[in-house]
């Protein structure tokens, strides 16, 4: 069943990021980084199945060799940031459908990647990997990197920074939505490109961007363990974040199951419809009423005629 997952990621000076780094291990490439010396080198990777740089369509006739090359694309980003917590690099991780064939999957990726780009006019390193092959991971998980610059890309290198990187005032006066509806519209377009795709390849499985509550279905979401504690187990050792995440996880299930059990026992008799009275139950409330009604003008009327004897008689 397709899965709906898109993560949103920065890379940062003040939390000692690079993105040389970051563009050498999802690219499986070795990178060194002008900036510190340092090299990285990540060629031993088997699980990368497709990699390239997307630029704006307005560059379509241009060569654009400098922002083609990797290494030089995320050095000249290095370069252009000289505060101590400059953002270099947004990511954009989403989860391609393993409904789709390898075809597919790359032409899904390749035209929300072309979308971005033109959108915001960055430079957009777009990685898709396969699923790990370790004891643990998840056959399933086909995915794709969208590793993008801050700053806009032009002809001879990166200008300003784009829009996503200004703050609200600066937003509000060009006229810009704020930074959340800016993502919340990012989730919805995969969600669109996403089901589009999977329509196209004739597979019935839809995904959803909103909410379980928005969606009105009432379970509990998919547990999450973090990549830390993930990496501890898959090497053999035990995690007692993740223990207690598990734990807590099925207590909210659980909690949620009975409030379920719940409702059903209390519903059914308030939810239930009126029952229709049958003819013979028409019958026998009119009798009963009538009955009623006789026993009233009784009761009214025997005082009176007390009332008239006793006059009569002069009592």
């Amino acid at each position: 069943m397709a899965v709906y997952f898109l993560f949103l990621k920065t890379f940062g000076r003040s939390g000692g990021s690079s993105a040389a780094s970051a563009a050498a291990y999802r690219a499986g490439e070795r990178i060194r980084d002008e900036r510190t010396g340092r090299i990285y080198d990540h060629t031993d990777r088997r699980d990368v199945m497709h990699k390239e740089i997307v630029l704006p369509s307005r560059f379509g006739g241009e060569e654009m060799a400098w922002a083609k090359d990797r290494a030089n694309l995320w050095n000249t980003a290095e370069r252009c940031e000289s505060r101590s917590n400059a953002r270099v690099a947004r990511e954009y991780l989403v989860a391609l459908p393993v409904e789709l064939s390898p075809g597919q999957r790359l032409g899904l990726a390749k035209g929300f990647s072309q979308e971005l780009s033109d959108r915001y006019g960055f430079a957009l390193d777009l990685t898709i990997h396969a699923p790990r092959d370790f004891p643990g991971s998840d056959p399933r998980n086909f995915h794709a990197h969208l590793l993008a610059t801050t700053r806009e890309v032009l002809a001879e290198g990166l200008g300003a920074k784009t829009t996503l990187e200004l703050n609200g005032s600066a937003r509000h006066k060009l006229g810009l939505p704020r930074s959340i509806d800016e993502f919340w519209h990012v989730r919805e377009r995969w969600a669109i490109a996403t089901n589009e795709a999977l329509r196209e390849a004739h597979v019935a499985a839809r995904v959803d961007h909103r909410s379980l509550a928005a969606q009105g279905i009432d379970r509990e979401p998919r547990l999450t363990i973090p990549r830390a504690a993930f990496e501890l187990e898959r090497q053999g050792y035990q995690s007692y974040v993740a223990d207690r995440m598990r734990q807590e996880h099925q207590a909210r299930i659980e909690a949620r199951l009975q409030r379920a059990a719940d409702r059903e026992i209390l519903e059914p008799a308030a939810a239930a419809p009126a029952k229709s009275p049958s003819l013979e139950d028409i019958r026998r409330q009119a009798r009963e009423a009538w009955l009623r009604l006789r026993q009233d003008q009784q009761s009214d009327a025997k005082p009176a005629a007390e009332k008239q004897l006793s006059d009569e008689h002069g009592l």
